[in-house]
């Protein structure tokens, strides 16, 4: 695959390592879910290297110091309904006061064109960090769609979250949306003809609610 400079490989032996039990076929709804949430935790460590920062001022027992914070409001996580929640609560450990929106888009079975359903965000998110998530960056085209909504609603500071990637959804958001930082832990093979990332996990959403 080309090379991008928007696009970040997070290559960790502790993600390697949950995601091998994630791609299991055998890990029951529970683990998987936990699962999904502990990586999701380990990558917005490192995606949010460049997150706002504020100086404040702060007593020690022992005297007064300057120290740095995240700055407030400053944080907003988009998931791509519906398995991009389960890479929410991970995030929002390190980050708790983060604000949540939601965009929903579903995927025609045939053309494997998203369409959007719903949309609801926080106010002033066009002043945010925006992290779009979704477990699965598989053609790219629900990825494109939602980073461009939320630009049509002002964001200019937007991120994407991915577990698992296709080399040509990342292409193709890398190239509709060079301004936008790609944040995956591997790159899979390739999709089959279904629009499935082999060798994948199967559908995230259907194993992290337990629909299938």
């Amino acid at each position: 695959m080309k090379e991008y400079k928007n696009v970040h490989i997070l290559d960790h032996p502790l993600i390697r390592h949950k995601l091998a039990i994630a791609r299991d076929k055998n890990t029951k709804t529970k683990q998987f879910r936990e699962i999904i949430s502990e990586i999701a935790m380990l990558m917005a460590y490192e995606s949010f290297k460049e997150v706002p920062t504020q100086v404040v001022e702060v007593e020690t027992p022992l005297e007064k110091t300057e120290q740095t914070v995240v700055k407030e409001n400053s944080i907003a996580i988009v998931p791509i309904l519906r398995a991009g929640l389960g890479m929410v609560d991970g995030i929002l450990t390190l980050f708790p006061a983060a604000k949540v929106g939601h965009i929903g888009l579903y995927r025609d079975e045939e053309t494997l064109e998203p369409h959007e359903y719903y949309c609801k965000l926080p106010t002033h998110i066009d002043e945010k960090v925006v992290m779009v998530v979704d477990p699965m960056l598989a053609t790219g085209g629900s990825a494109c769609d939602a980073i461009t909504l939320l630009k049509k609603r002002g964001c200019k500071h937007i991120k994407l979250m991915s577990i698992i990637a296709a080399p040509v959804g990342v292409e193709k958001v890398a190239e509709t949306h060079p301004d936008v930082d790609i944040y995956v832990s591997t790159l899979d093979r390739c999709l089959n003809e279904n629009g499935y990332i082999l060798p994948g996990l199967g559908d995230a959403g259907d194993r992290i609610f337990g629909t299938k």
